[in-house]
């Protein structure tokens, strides 16, 4: 995505004029989940400047400039009612490292996690309540991928019986949107934990991890190609994750 990312971060990407990150932070606020800790790395100053921005950048407004400098902004009576906390994580630091960064400003028993740069029209409200329904410390959301090459069926002679362009796949894959126990901090350890691979092992291992399957619609951006299909997508009203 290098055409995209050179001089931005990934969460910055725009889709139908917006960044990812408002749509994934809309996705929560649907629910009236609105309280959001943003853990920054690359870049991250830009993402300061977008909040820091964000009526001026999404609303109209009039400005009186002079010694009595003022600014009013138009038609906010629907501004979204986020909360934002802009943490800075560190440019190196992995995934878990940075979840353990922000930890100070995680005050509830549970929490929720994903990344900048995947939509979903996930029932957010019944992964919460699958969550709290099993007890364990930890879950994450899996979901079919989608083959990102066509399949072929060969028979012994070398005959193709059936081609399948980029289908979806029979298992399941990791989706983000976690939910997460207070509790999980302990099996993170510094700044070079990958929250990936030794804390969802252990959490596995420990039988403190569940799987809330979805079956709906799912996308990751990590190609500028990807970039261009949810663009047309929200260009032409067919974007499933807008559950807003």
């Amino acid at each position: 995505m290098r055409e995209e990312t050179e001089y931005r971060p990934k969460p910055l990407v725009e889709i139908g004029g917006r960044p990812i990150l408002w749509h994934i932070m809309m996705m929560y606020s649907s629910f009236r989940f609105n309280d959001f800790v943003l853990c920054l790395g690359y870049r991250g100053q830009m993402i300061k400047d977008y909040f820091l921005q964000y009526h001026a950048m999404n609303h109209d407004f009039t400005m009186t400039l002079g010694r009595e400098k003022s600014i009013e902004f138009h038609d906010v009576v629907d501004a979204n009612p986020f909360t934002v906390t802009l943490a800075e994580t560190g440019l190196a630091t992995m995934t878990g490292g940075r979840v353990l960064r922000v930890s100070k400003y995680i005050t509830d028993k549970t929490f929720m996690m994903t990344y900048g740069d995947g939509v979903s029209d996930i029932d957010i409200a019944d992964l919460v309540r699958f969550h709290e329904s099993h007890g364990k410390l930890a879950t994450v959301t899996v979901t079919h991928p989608v083959s990102r090459f066509g399949m072929v069926d060969v028979d012994r002679s070398g005959a193709v019986e059936r081609f399948v362009e980029k289908p979806t796949v029979d298992t399941w894959a990791s989706a983000g949107f976690f939910v997460l126990d207070r509790k999980v901090f302990d099996y993170l350890d510094g700044d070079d934990c990958i929250f990936e691979q030794n804390p969802l092992e252990r959490l596995a291992a420990d039988n403190q991890l569940m799987a809330y399957r979805h079956e709906g619609f799912f996308f990751a951006m990590d190609t500028y190609r990807e970039v261009l299909q949810l663009n047309q997508m929200w260009d032409r009203n067919e974007a499933p994750w807008r559950v807003w």
